[in-house]
Parts: structure tokens; sequence; C-alpha cells
């Protein structure tokens, strides 16, 4: 289960980094936003929510946490306790909020750029609590 959640990971990753490069551009050169980019906004939306279930049972079958005030004490055991979860929450939370704020623009640019506010502060919440000491 750990496994699937770390290689899903790098999955959401990349797709997250591509959708966030997609907006920008698309606001810099002033595109049309075409059912490609709604696709490239959905599929990170999917991935991003699948791997929340994957993370979610992954932290219940593991069942370690139970102790919080003693994780508190430990950076290691705080960011795989309370920080990660709780950070990638907000992180989905906010892909979730950029998907359908974006449905609600009619313009093609306010839609680029709201993926890339939305799903841009989700990426940077995403990396500043990954476990980087457990990926490599």
């Amino acid at each position: 289960m750990k496994d699937i959640h770390s290689y899903w990971a790098y999955l959401v990753l990349a797709i997250l980094i591509f959708a966030v490069f997609n907006a920008i551009t698309g606001i810099i050169k002033k595109r049309t936003f075409t059912d490609k980019d709604l696709r490239i906004g959905l599929f990170t939306l999917i991935v991003s929510h699948i791997q929340l279930l994957i993370g979610v049972a992954l932290y219940i079958y593991q069942g370690r946490y139970t102790n919080f005030s003693g994780a508190m004490g430990d950076k290691a055991a705080r960011l795989l306790a309370v920080e990660h979860p709780l950070m990638m929450i907000i992180a989905i939370v906010f892909i979730t909020i950029g998907w359908s704020k974006h449905k609600k623009q009619t313009e093609d640019a306010a839609k680029f750029k709201t993926f890339a506010i939305f799903y841009g502060v989700a990426l940077l919440l995403i990396l500043s609590r990954i476990p980087w000491s457990n990926w490599f």
C-alpha cells in the first residue's frame, strides 16, 4: 500500500506540474480554453483525489499514529502523523475549489488564471510537506 501511495505521488506531481504549466502558458499566450485544457484540469482533479483515497487508506491501515502527543515532539513523526496528511487534504481542497471555480468563468483567460492560482497553491503546499527523506 505504501509503494502504491509513493508511486502514485510521482504521477500526481507530474500531472499537477503540467496542469499549472499549461495554465500559465495559456495566460501568457492568450490561448483559447479548449477541451484539452479542460481534460488536463479534470485528470489532475481525478488523480489527486485517488491519491487522497490511497493516503487515507494507508493512514488507517498503518494505524501507528494513535499517540499524537508523542508524535508532536518528534519532527519526523509529526511530519508523517500530522503535517503531511493535513497539508495534502488542504491541497486537494484547493484543487477541488479551482476545478469548481473554473466552470463558472466565461472568459478563457479567467479559466486559465483560476487553474494557475488554485492548482499552483496546491502544488506549493504539496511540495512543502512531502516527506522527502522517505522518497529518496
